[in-house]
């Protein structure tokens, strides 16, 4: 069985990327904030951070206790971005990309001579020399090598930071058995406990289980998909349909008010409707949430007839607003566009009732496309103006046109390695 996949994994990516562009952050333990705010919880940390069980998630109050040295750096994520553009062309000129994961993942298929070992490990060190030539030392990578994109995730993850790993067939099932089973990709804390209920505790007892047990424990043919990813066959992926388009954000102190909870709501719905449309998509549902200092979340949906129309998707928003809990101290909002269709499929009324209004879009987002998204807003999203800029979710790259606030990043990063 030949080595069919490669996955390169950035080390601590945003955390990284700042010790790069600030030498001063340099081998010092960092949290990346959402919002420089006592209340809210890191989104990535430096491996000095991490040595002292700063994880991503940790408070930062959890995080001084843990390490009194940290420093807390608030995301930049338009920089993280031109930054991740930048190491994908690196990447892609050595060995070539076949798919982006996230930000800070992506996979390249291997065919002909690269199936090599010897091969794919000279380019691989090509990579890594190349990236710290043109970009710096900070920006260490992990990469895995193995005959599927589940061995190669697994192999990346075996040696952190700046590691290179190979798992060859021959190698299984042996070289698996030193991890546990939350070490693998797709298995949770929830499908931990699972395998836990069937007397599978160890990499070991999985390999050992039979097809038609990791069937019944996962209830249906994921589990044979399971089966055959850990002896390196290649399952093919199925295409996949965007489901939805959200966006949240941490409210900073001086907007933990009902009025500036809103204003921020209104700027993510108004951002989430100009991506719709940009992607070619419809929504029949939107859905709102709060989370509340010292109260439960409240979460707030409606369903509607498919449509793109910001005015449409801000006129539901308020009446879905309408019904919030009157107290209570705003922290952190969400919404969510959902249950989307493919534009130009929809049924259309056969009386205008006068709710849409696409020729009102189609100016606003030429606007936006030209001078920023902050160019040109409805009035509800005033007070969030500099506010709720970009964010970058696991598997979504945010196109710095759609979403930065000033609608060009410019020359942010330093082309030179510092």
């Amino acid at each position: 069985m030949p080595l069919r996949a490669l996955l390169l994994d950035f080390n601590s990516y945003f955390a990284s990327v700042e010790q790069q562009l600030r030498p001063e952050l340099r081998g010092r333990p960092i949290g990346i904030l959402p919002v420089v705010a006592e209340t809210t919880c890191c989104i990535a940390a430096s491996y000095q951070a991490k040595r002292f069980g700063v994880r991503t998630g940790t408070l930062v109050s959890e995080a001084r206790q843990l390490c009194p040295d940290i420093v807390f750096v608030e995301a930049r994520p338009p920089v993280y971005v031109e930054m991740h553009h930048r190491l994908m062309k690196i990447v892609d000129s050595i060995i070539a990309v076949s798919e982006v994961l996230s930000i800070d993942e992506v996979a390249c298929d291997l065919t002909g001579s690269w199936q090599r070992e010897e091969v794919i490990r000279e380019l691989s060190l090509k990579v890594k020399a190349k990236i710290r030539a043109e970009v710096g030392e900070c920006l260490t990578c992990s990469i895995g090598i193995g005959p599927n994109r589940f061995l190669a995730k697994t192999a990346s993850n075996m040696q952190k930071p700046d590691g290179l790993t190979v798992i060859q067939e021959s190698d299984l099932p042996d070289i698996l058995y030193r991890l546990k089973p939350g070490d693998l990709n797709g298995i949770g804390r929830a499908m931990l406990e699972r395998l836990n209920r069937y007397g599978i505790y160890t990499v070991e007892a999985l390999c050992q289980a039979s097809r038609e047990q990791l069937r019944r424990i996962w209830g249906g043919v994921e589990g044979e998909r399971y089966y055959d990813r850990l002896r390196g066959v290649e399952i093919p992926h199925a295409p996949t349909r965007r489901g939805s388009i959200s966006h949240s954000h941490v409210l900073p102190p001086h907007l933990r008010h009902m009025t500036g909870a809103w204003s921020v709501l209104s700027k993510l719905t108004q951002k989430a409707a100009l991506r719709l449309r940009a992607e070619g998509y419809l929504a029949s549902r939107l859905s709102i949430r709060v989370s509340w200092r010292r109260r439960e979340a409240w979460e707030n949906s409606a369903a509607f007839t498919p449509m793109s129309d910001t005015l449409g998707f801000l006129r539901i928003l308020n009446e879905l607003w309408a019904d919030r809990p009157s107290h209570g101290e705003p922290l952190k909002i969400g919404m969510v566009l959902s249950e989307l269709s493919p534009s130009g499929q929809e049924t259309l009324a056969l009386f205008d009732d006068g709710s849409r209004h696409p020729g009102l879009d189609t100016a606003f987002d030429k606007v936006r496309r030209k001078f920023g998204n902050d160019a040109l807003y409805f009035g509800g999203a005033f007070l969030a103006a500099h506010e709720a800029s970009m964010r970058i979710a696991f598997n979504h790259i945010p196109d710095p046109v759609l979403e930065a606030d000033d609608g060009k990043l410019g020359p942010v990063l330093d082309k030179r390695p510092a």
